[in-house]
This record gives structure tokens, sequence and C-alpha cells, in this order.
């Protein structure tokens, strides 16, 4: 059994709007072994995206510990997350937040700009995250230049470039066509089988969900 890359124990995630307190998790304990594939479902508001920032180090839980990629995530800094970010999480958005000044390459570049490696490490790194995603022969076309789906290739691309630990993706499908839907699911799939990626999705489209190895639902902050 491979070891369980995310874990967590009694999570809690309250909100306050004015005096009311809003609890989104509630005792929530969850573990992922690594390298599968896991699909999250569940209405809107059930928790879902909040329990994906939590894994990706992006907020803290009220009460509760995670561990992830052997990280203790609830007693880091704001830097320490920053750094822990920065090694172990790659993230896919709904929104592709391309950067509309810059070429797909530069845009995939933008994750290196923080670390040691020379000018030229970093653009070999950015062409070899497009050449995995298919868009190499596409590095010096801005995001105006591309469909929605080469886009978040793009994305992909920017995501795996500091060969991540974590892939977390929220809602990546949800912008595009079936067909460029399918071919982010195929390329998704690749990674975690031939590279060997943890993928956790948050997803509504159970077409999506069906590509997972497992899928989970999330209601009223708790799984089911």
């Amino acid at each position: 059994m491979e070891p369980s890359i995310v874990e967590l124990k009694g999570i809690t995630k309250t909100f306050q709007r004015g005096k009311e307190p809003i609890v989104v998790l509630d005792g929530l304990t969850l573990e992922i072994p690594t390298g599968s594939f896991e699909a999250l479902m569940g209405p809107s508001g059930s928790g879902k995206s909040t329990l994906l920032n939590l894994i990706a180090g992006l907020d803290r839980p009220t009460q509760g510990s995670a561990v992830v990629a052997g990280a203790n995530l609830v007693s880091m800094s704001d830097g320490e997350l920053a750094k822990f970010r920065a090694r172990h999480i790659g993230f896919i958005f709904q929104a592709y937040n391309l950067l509309p000044v810059l070429t797909a390459i530069e845009n995939v570049e933008l994750p290196l700009l923080l670390t040691n490696l020379s000018k030229t490490e970093r653009r070999e790194r950015a062409q070899t995250a497009l050449r995995v995603v298919g868009l190499e022969e596409r590095m010096k076309h801005y995001p105006r230049q591309l469909s929605g789906g080469q886009e978040q290739r793009v994305a992909i691309a920017r995501a795996i470039v500091n060969d991540p630990t974590i892939i977390v993706a929220d809602e990546p499908t949800g912008d595009l066509d079936r067909k460029a839907a399918d071919d982010i699911l195929n390329l998704l799939e690749r990674l975690n089988k031939e590279f060997k990626k943890t993928i956790l999705m948050v997803t509504h489209d159970p077409h999506a969900a069906e590509r997972a190895g497992v899928t989970r639902k999330l209601d009223k902050g708790q799984l089911q």
C-alpha cells in the first residue's frame, strides 16, 4: 500500500457571517493515497473548494490536523505555507488565470521565477511542460490567440512546471465544451498514470468524475 499523501483528521472550518458562525466543514476526516486520482462532488456550498484550499495550504482549518506530503500545515507560518505550495502544489482553476500580456511559455515560466533556476533552465522546463500538454508549437502565442481548451492546457503546463507532488483542480472543465473537456480529462489521466501525479479534482460533472479512480461526495460539510 502506498502511504497517504493527504491525512486530514477532525477538520472543522468555520466562517463568520456577521456574528453568526457558518460551519462549512464539520469534523471531516480524509485520507488520499499517494498516486491516486480522486474526484470530489457535492452541491454548491457543500465545502468542496474550501476543502481543496485547506489541502493546498491556501487556508487553515479552524480545528483538526492536516498533514499533506509529510508536512503539518496547521503549525506552519504564512511564509512556510507559501514555500510548501511552491514546492508541492500545482493549481488548475476553472478560470485559466493566464496573463494576457505574456506568451504561453512566459505564463508557464511564472512559478519558476520564485526558484533559483537560471533563465535557460526556466525556459527548458517550461518547454518540457508545454510538450507534455501537447502545445510546444504554440509557445509564442498569446492567450487571445488560443482556444479555451488550449488556454486550459497552458494553465496545466504552468501547474506541472515545478514538478508538484499534488495537483488540485477546481472545476478544470467547467468552462469547456465536451470535446475540449475530454482532452483535458485525458491529459489529467495521463499525468496521473504516466507521471504518477496525485490529483484531487472538484467537479459538478458526473462525466468528468467518472474518469477519476475514486469519487467522494461532500454534503453539509461531511464526506458521504
